[in-house]
Formats: structure tokens, C-alpha cells, sequence
């Protein structure tokens, strides 16, 4: 058992799926893979989150040292958010598990189910 964070973990993998749990963390991590972005770059990219939830998965993954937020003294405040160093390196991993959900569902036919059941 590995205890991380006032969490429990059974491996490191775990943690690293308690990262990027949540609908829009991997999609906002795909798209700052990009280049930085301002929030509402980000809300017109993924216009199906509510500006609340952006908010909260932007809020934990900087806590979470995956992206920077950097506020320019400007009025009005212009923001904008970019990966981190350690953001940078999940990208490897976010392209293997596109990869693989691509091939899946190329590949995977699940049986027809019997419709008089």
C-alpha cells in the first residue's frame, strides 16, 4: 500500500488515475498539449462543460502541479493556463490511451444481443 496524499493507493498507477479522473481533465490536458490557452478558449473547445466544472478540474489539476496559471496585470485580469513540466510528461501516456481506444473500438465487435430477450 503506498499512502500519498492523505490517500491510499495499491500502486503508483492509481495515483496517476486519481490525477486525471474526472470528464474534462484529460480532454484540457489534450488541449493545452497545444499551447497555452485563456479560459474561454478553453470553454469555446469544450463547449458541453459548464464554466463551473472548468473551473474546478483547472483548480485541481494546477493544484495538482499538471498546469500553470499565469495572471498578466492587466485590466481587465488576462489569465491563461499552459502544462507544467510534469503536465508535459502525461502526454505520452494520454496519446497511448487515445491510441488504444482507437484500435479498441476498431477492433472490438461486441456480440449482437438477442432483442427478444
Amino acid at each position: 500500500m503506498i499512502h500519498f496524499n492523505n490517500n491510499t493507493y495499491r500502486c503508483t498507477s492509481e495515483i496517476f488515475l486519481h490525477l486525471i479522473s474526472g470528464k474534462w481533465k484529460i480532454p484540457i490536458l489534450n488541449l493545452l498539449s497545444s499551447g497555452t490557452l485563456r479560459f474561454n478558449e478553453l470553454q469555446r473547445q469544450l463547449p458541453e462543460a459548464t464554466q463551473r466544472m472548468l473551473t474546478m478540474h483547472l483548480r485541481d489539476l494546477e493544484r495538482d502541479g499538471l498546469i500553470n496559471r499565469k495572471v498578466y496585470p492587466v485590466a481587465p485580469p488576462k489569465v491563461v493556463y499552459y502544462l507544467s513540466d510534469l503536465g508535459n510528461e502525461t502526454i505520452p501516456i494520454l496519446k497511448m490511451l487515445y491510441d488504444f481506444g482507437a484500435t479498441y473500438v476498431e477492433q472490438f465487435q461486441p456480440e449482437e444481443q438477442d432483442s427478444k430477450i
